[in-house]
């Protein structure tokens, strides 16, 4: 079969990856895709928010099916347009990925059947907003509504910083149309944990608990990132509190998106906070995480084509998931500036010396005049797999160690919050 995967980042490179593992996939294409992913699939000139372009471009190469990495597209319609189409696809109708494009209906959805969540209040007006965040008192939490790249989410430790947040989304404009309304919710203590599921919209089998890394600096300091590196599995959840995820945040989600008039299938995303009452849902998205996909598929022993297949037509609930034991671990190498300005164009050095059980994601890069240089903000994701996750951190950095350029930078502690932990791995 032919197989096309939308976008160009990590997560995309991952899903080629594990997508042409496949013996039924001949051939995959990946659009736009990037150096990394030109190595595994034939990278098409396409921006993945092009959604007429990829409707005709896998009508006219008899695509049998495309899987789609990012959020914009999915909350731009573009399983709603491929399933116009006839065409087969993996992922969210837009009405369904609203979950993820919408933190305001995520709420209002959360609120109405009781999945567990922080205390909040929404707003279209700053002023308002302001009010409510002098009566709720610091620390807090200011979400722009729309997507924003991971970055329209802002912890605020005073209220001055939350009344600030507010004017830069709400006023400024920081994040443009995604900040006409705002979420301003409890801060929540505790370790996150991100529970990723896939769904036919009633089956729901859940992947492997896995912990990303948000702010940019070791031991959780400075701002948010996209995601400075991940593992799996997370032993902050304990297998109690997975089962309390599944039946009182997976399930009732699903059950719920369909009860509005969104039945969801693929892959739901639940970014959870471990707090002392429970699991309670931080945010949903609606696709595979990044950079949680990449140690997540490392582990995944079951064909990823039949996993999709079996959404697609409803068969879930009979596939069996398997997982190879162990952990994985991945650290996302950054460029310098990063996740404010940056310069791209660096070449990138030592990517030949990294071992072949190590596998380097590629995220923001490209080719110039023969040479892999950086075209991003988080450029390289090193993964890697072990017997254990001290095992696991040890191929990643040592193999992080042979790579090099100009600005890198990168968290040396991915994995670490684990290890002092003696809950079992699930």
């Amino acid at each position: 079969m032919k197989v096309l995967v939308v976008g160009g980042g990590g997560r995309e490179h991952a899903l080629v990856w594990k997508l042409k593992q496949s013996p039924r996939v001949k051939e995959i294409y990946c659009a736009p895709g990037n150096a990394g992913i030109a190595s595994l699939a034939r990278c098409v000139p396409i921006g993945a928010e092009d959604i007429p372009a990829l409707v005709a471009f896998a009508r006219e190469e008899k695509i049998d099916l495309t899987v789609v990495g990012p959020e914009g597209p999915l909350a731009r319609g573009i399983v709603d347009s491929f399933n116009r189409a006839g065409l087969a696809i993996f992922g969210p109708t837009a009405r369904a990925a609203a979950i993820e494009s919408s933190k305001v209906l995520a709420k209002e959805i959360m609120a109405r059947y009781g999945i567990p969540t922080a205390r909040f209040a929404t707003f279209t007006d700053p002023g308002e907003a302001a009010g409510y965040i002098r009566q709720l008192n610091a620390p807090c939490v200011v979400k722009a509504d729309g997507l924003a790249a991971g970055k329209g989410v802002i912890v605020c430790q005073t209220v001055e910083e939350a009344l600030q947040a507010v004017k830069e989304i709400m006023v400024d404009g920081a994040f443009g149309d995604a900040g006409r309304q705002v979420v301003v919710e409890e801060y929540l203590t505790g370790q996150e944990v991100s529970v990723l599921a896939f769904t036919d919209g009633e089956a729901v089998h859940p992947l492997l608990p896995a912990q990303d890394h948000k702010q940019v600096y070791d031991g959780d300091r400075g701002p948010n990132t996209g995601g400075m590196g991940a593992y799996a599995p997370a032993p902050v959840l304990t297998p109690e509190n997975y089962r309390v995820v599944l039946e009182d945040i997976l399930i009732p989600a699903v059950r719920a998106l369909a009860a509005e008039g969104r039945p969801y299938r693929g892959v739901l995303y639940a970014g959870l906070m471990v707090t002392g009452e429970g699991p309670k849902v931080l945010e949903f998205n609606a696709r595979f995480g990044d950079p949680e996909a990449q140690p997540l598929l490392m582990l995944l022993e079951t064909d990823l084509v039949e996993i999709m297949e079996a959404v697609l037509s409803g068969n879930l609930a009979g596939k069996e998931i398997r997982w190879r034991p162990g952990s994985a671990v991945c650290v996302v190498l950054a460029s310098g500036g990063y996740p404010g300005a940056y310069r791209k164009g660096y070449p990138i050095s030592g990517l030949e010396q990294v071992p072949p059980d190590v596998v380097v994601f590629h995220a923001g890069t490209a080719m110039e005049e023969g040479r892999v240089v950086t075209a991003g903000g988080r450029v390289l994701g090193v993964t890697a797999a072990g017997e254990t996750l001290p095992e696991a951190m040890e191929k990643a950095y040592a193999a992080v160690e042979k790579i090099h350029f100009e600005g890198m930078h990168y968290r040396r502690d991915i994995g670490h919050k684990a290890l002092g932990l003696r809950a079992q791995l699930l």
